[in-house]
């Protein structure tokens, strides 16, 4: 068996992660290779690098606020959530402006995707303060289609909630998809599409607004190489259009590609 994880873990610890935030890492780390069935040696390349890395990313200051800044289309201040007597995070504050990226990492439990729902109103908070925009566009990490429907009947049922025309719906749906190197089958049910399709269909449904904030909760999922590449494009052109994009994502090395980092796991009540 690979000593990575340990190699990965002590040079985490050498470099001033404390010991237990640095086993929580090493655990993720390890299940985003599992994920994946890869090696970590060639996911994420040597231990040692891989830590040195991480940490820089992870300490990093926040991003310069560009001359003209865009505004702020979401604000955390001090949000908790509880659930009875398990606190499952506390004191968390975010400011996203127009034309940037935050990614929320964390291990596994410490309540990454309750936190994406709280950002888009979904979920109280059990304390604090949440503002957004208006206009959002939430993807969850399992989609809310109806298997039973094409693409192009979601695009227009989901534009209709949008007060979309059905025919600009469909022509807007088709159009983003396509910028996913995917052409919808006119007469496909969803329920025939892949894994990774389907999550390409729940990023468009999420756009088809046009919102001023996308909420992303690890969108990528089933994706090849080449559509993951597909997706974090999409994403800078969000951000250069002035966008704001929150996303949730477990593959740390992508975080060179954002302008803020919340690490969740500093913030948790513990392991779940």
């Amino acid at each position: 068996m690979s000593d990575w994880p340990s190699r990965f873990e002590a040079e985490l610890v050498r470099l001033g992660v404390q010991p237990e935030r640095a086993r929580q890492l090493g655990a993720e780390t390890a299940a985003q290779a599992g994920e994946h069935a890869a090696d970590p040696d060639r996911f994420f390349g040597p231990a040692h690098l891989y830590a040195r890395h991480l940490v820089t990313e992870l300490q990093a200051p926040t991003a310069a606020v560009p001359s003209l800044p865009g505004p702020v289309l979401l604000r955390l201040t001090g949000v908790s959530k509880r659930y009875r007597r398990r606190e499952v995070f506390s004191g968390v504050d975010l400011t996203v402006r127009g034309g940037e990226v935050a990614a929320v990492v964390g291990a596994n439990g410490c309540g990454k995707s309750t936190l994406l729902r709280i950002c888009a109103g979904l979920t109280r908070p059990t304390g604090g303060d949440v503002r957004r925009t208006r206009r959002v566009g939430f993807v969850p990490q399992d989609g809310g289609t109806a298997g039973w429907l094409t693409a192009e009947e979601h695009f227009t049922l989901f534009g209709a909630a949008a007060g979309m025309a059905p025919r600009k719906a469909r022509s807007t749906g088709t159009h983003l998809a396509s910028r996913l190197a995917w052409r919808p089958g006119r007469h496909q049910p969803v329920q025939e599409l892949s894994g990774g399709t389907r999550q390409k269909l729940n990023l468009v449904l999420g756009e088809l607004h046009g919102p001023d904030l996308l909420l992303l909760d690890e969108p990528y999922q089933g994706f090849d190489q080449g559509s993951y590449l597909d997706f974090w494009r999409q994403v800078r052109e969000w951000r250069d259009a002035g966008r704001a994009v929150v996303v949730v994502t477990h593959l740390l090395h992508e975080l060179a590609n954002v302008d803020h980092v919340l690490d969740l796991g500093a913030h948790s009540g513990g392991d779940r």
